[in-house]
């Protein structure tokens, strides 16, 4: 079982890292970091590198790709290459974390889906004909996608129980003592207080 992850520059490093960590824990799972070459990419603090082992023309057909987000997001819509790989790539699974979610949307796999992203973007995914859902993780046929950057754990651990079965997600949950206990009640703009969206949406943008 093969999953590819692509790089691009400006990435969010959470958003690639969680699902990598997740699945690269389950036995008979491979997860390799790709992008248009092989090489570093540097994520969008600008302070951390990770490596692409491959070009996507060494990894053509994966199992799985997941699609991490992040303010390069909007560059790398226009990365023909990339979005010529997600498509022709036809893989079992194809998912996304945040904004990641928007490279799936322009490269037409979105269409007609339910789907989410990052609270401050998701009603943008409408206008690729997607129908955008306020919910952490939308599974809608072979496609995936999740909501902001942490939101990309629960995709991974949910992903990995069908690919192999409840336990063993629950095994890797245990394994990386993943049992969020937050120290404050603002991690939507559901539960936090008045202002603070904007705030937050500054951070990011």
């Amino acid at each position: 079982m093969h999953v590819a992850i692509p790089l691009y520059p400006r990435f969010t490093a959470l958003d690639a890292v969680g699902p990598y960590t997740v699945l690269g824990f389950a036995p008979g799972i491979t997860v390799t970091f790709v992008a248009a070459a092989p090489g570093p990419v540097t994520d969008d603090l600008g302070s951390l590198t990770l490596t692409a082992t491959a070009g996507y023309a060494a990894l053509a057909h994966p199992d799985v790709i997941v699609v991490p987000g992040g303010p390069g997001t909007a560059e790398a819509m226009a990365d023909t290459g990339l979005r010529d790989w997600l498509v022709a790539a036809r893989a079992r699974w194809t998912t996304s974390v945040c904004s990641g979610s928007f490279l799936l949307a322009g490269a037409g796999l979105l269409a007609g889906r339910r789907a989410t992203s990052h609270w401050g973007w998701r009603d943008g995914l409408a206008a690729f004909g997607a129908q955008p859902v306020e919910e952490r993780v939308v599974i809608d046929g072979p496609v995936i996608t999740a909501a902001g950057v942490s939101a990309g754990i629960d995709m991974a651990l949910t992903l990995l129980a069908r690919l192999r079965d409840d336990n063993t997600a629950r095994a890797v949950q245990l394994a990386m003592e993943y049992d969020p206990d937050p120290p404050f009640a603002a991690g939507s703009p559901r539960c936090a207080p008045p202002g603070l969206a904007e705030r937050a949406l500054a951070l990011i943008r």
